[in-house]
């Protein structure tokens, strides 16, 4: 089974959306399998968001993940990682399609309620920046066979 990182923000978090999204994943069949609640600290945001570290908007961005505690964690499912980005919608909320995360929470693009890992080699570096291997769990939930066709 493939594993994809999914984050809570901050303004996710403040607005109580952290159970409705968990509902959503596992309802589709997804099994989370690491889950955590904390305010990140400086070193990881700066390694998660290595890419942006020299961008205008990063101060910005920087400042807001930090104000407040989020709510990470890995879930397990066939093609995991495309699935949870379709059911997040576009980083830009105004562009998300309606039944999806951000279409029906999102409000400004600095501020879309959830990062998800956008590859299968994204979610297997975010992981390893924020869970160490112990902290993942290998279980069984139900019978696969339920939900996928093999």
């Amino acid at each position: 089974m493939d594993r994809t990182f999914v984050m809570v923000k901050p303004d996710g978090v403040q607005r109580g959306l952290v159970g409705e999204i968990v509902t959503r994943f596992e309802a589709k069949g997804f099994k989370l399998v690491a889950a955590r609640f904390e305010k990140l600290p400086e070193a990881r945001v700066n390694e998660h968001y290595k890419e942006h570290l020299s961008k205008p908007f990063f101060p910005a961005m920087k400042s807001y993940i930090m104000g407040g505690p989020c709510f990470l964690m890995v879930w397990e499912g066939k093609n995991v990682v495309s699935i949870v980005r379709k059911m997040i919608g576009a980083t830009n909320p105004q562009e998300a399609a309606p039944g999806t995360v951000r279409g029906d929470f999102g409000i400004d693009i600095g501020r879309n309620v959830i990062h998800a890992s956008d590859s299968p080699e994204s979610a297997a570096r975010e992981i390893g920046i924020h869970f160490k291997s112990e902290e993942v769990f290998t279980y069984t939930r139900i019978d696969e066979s339920v939900l996928y066709e093999y």
